[in-house]
């Protein structure tokens, strides 16, 4: 805006918010998601069951999830959940470097072009604009980044690939 001026920024409702969990199948690019009205444990919660429910049981006998090392990704109510489902492994980026999460870009994407600037009065509007925007886009196939090429990624992929070889034979 010009200087000396203000240009008024609608903004949704009394300032509710809603928090976006998603989970991006690095194989297909395809997103999963969930919305909620608080960002704790069960939030993402919710995102692994919906994971647990769009991955069945007989068709992935192994489930990886890539998270950072959010507070809410280390949970007890999350701990518990995964002992009760052995078949989800989390596994770790390293602290600070949302360039290795591929879900990032996803998020950004959706920033861009639903929640930034958006003229929407309504917060239940910006969640329509998102899930739309995540239904309808897509599939987001990002190049992972030069962090997943390092010999100890490979390594630990030639690892996982070989015991899964064992298990399958």
């Amino acid at each position: 805006m010009l200087k000396g001026t203000q240009t008024e920024v609608m903004t949704p409702g009394t300032n509710r918010k809603n928090y976006l969990a998603g989970a991006l199948n690095f194989m297909t690019g395809k997103v999963l998601h969930v919305v909620g009205e608080r960002k704790h444990r069960w939030l993402f919660i919710d995102l692994l069951r919906l994971i647990d429910r769009a991955c069945p049981a007989n068709r992935f006998t192994h489930v990886y999830v890539v998270v950072d090392n959010y507070g809410i990704h280390k949970a007890k109510a999350v701990v518990s959940w995964l002992a009760q489902h052995p078949r989800f492994e989390l596994v770790w980026l390293p602290s600070y470097c949302p360039r290795a999460n591929p879900i990032e870009r996803v998020f950004g994407d959706v920033h861009d072009k639903c929640t930034r600037n958006h003229k929407r009065t309504q917060i239940a509007e910006v969640v329509a604009d998102v899930k739309a925007h995540l239904r309808w886009n897509g599939p987001w196939r990002y190049k992972l980044s030069e962090l997943y090429y390092t010999p100890e990624v490979t390594a630990a992929l030639a690892e996982l690939n070989a015991a899964a070889q064992q298990r399958a034979a």
